[in-house]
């Protein structure tokens, strides 16, 4: 990964860290999830730049090495989209593919939706396009479901607080690599669903896990917990909520998502082309939520394809 460059650049009175490989004219951006950083894309910049494309890989505010917001627990999706926009405007960037994994697939969707001269398509994993609206979660799912969990101030921040960042983000990668909903019982906190001795999944090292320390040690959880997962209800002044510009949803046939209310339909039912006319839909059987990582090279091959098409 040595071959990746990395810059800041200001958007405001912030700087937002990018890494950055490739120098083709035509353009990728790659927007991480949590507890995802620009690292976790690092198999598909180094490919799509083989490929002749030039590969983007922003920190959000507050994560990694961007510079944290003075007030974290005002930041809002809305910012991360003006955010993207100044990144975009700052690399005299007119058109480019947006790829957003995980939280990620928000701004990537909605971004296409505010700004469509300046997305020739979106490549999203792990989450399909969910219409911005109300958070329902709490009508279907236990109070001890992480999100839920998470929502509450101050009750991830206690639970986190009695780790270190490297421990924190080694149990979330656990959670997140499972099959099943992470859901603690009534009295039992998210980071105790994972025990001290858990091996990490096969395909994530050691020193991944300690690049992906080092920068939550940076960074901190604070804009992290806040976005997305108390800004899930924000209002948008969309003009229309259907997706126009081409669009790829990868998921893993394994993933934890796919049992939430509502994600088959949005994935395999007809509701996925009412909101998203010119969707594909491919799936990675043993995959799960860290898809991109777990399989890079078919993962890779996929966006590839896209790309290729589209281009």
């Amino acid at each position: 990964m040595d071959e990746i460059q990395h810059k800041f650049v200001n958007v405001g009175a912030l700087k937002l860290h990018i890494a950055e490989i490739g120098t083709g004219p035509n353009v990728v951006v790659f927007l991480h999830g949590f507890p995802e950083i620009w690292y976790s894309w690092r198999h598909q910049m180094v490919a799509v730049a083989g490929a002749g494309f030039r590969a983007i890989a922003p920190d959000y505010r507050g994560y990694g090495l961007s510079d944290s917001p003075p007030e974290p627990e005002k930041t809002t999706f809305t910012d991360l989209l003006d955010d993207l926009l100044a990144i975009l405007d700052a690399l005299a960037l007119s058109k480019v593919f947006l790829v957003g994994k995980d939280f990620g697939v928000r701004p990537a969707y909605l971004f296409s939706i505010l700004h469509p001269e300046r997305v020739s398509g979106v490549i999203t994993l792990g989450i399909p396009y969910v219409p911005p609206g109300p958070s329902m979660f709490h009508k279907f799912l236990p109070e001890g479901f992480y999100i839920l969990r998470w929502r509450k101030p101050g009750r991830a921040e206690a639970d986190f607080g009695r780790f270190d960042a490297k421990t924190v983000v080694r149990n979330v990668y656990i959670l997140f690599s499972k099959s099943e909903i992470p859901i603690a019982n009534e009295n039992q906190e998210i980071m105790d669903l994972v025990a001290p001795d858990t091996p990490l999944p096969s395909w994530f090292s050691e020193d991944d896990l300690a690049t992906y320390g080092a920068l939550y040690e940076k960074s901190g959880f604070q804009t992290a917990l806040q976005v997305p997962y108390r800004s899930f209800s924000e209002h948008f002044n969309l003009p229309d909520p259907i997706v126009k510009v081409p669009a790829l949803l990868i998921m893993g046939g394994k993933d934890y998502v796919y049992k939430f209310p509502g994600i088959e339909d949005l994935t395999k039912g007809e509701k996925a082309k009412e909101f998203v006319p010119n969707l594909e839909v491919t799936f990675i059987p043993e995959g799960t939520h860290f898809v991109q990582e777990q399989f890079p090279e078919q993962v890779n091959q996929l966006i590839l394809a896209f790309l290729a098409k589209h281009t």
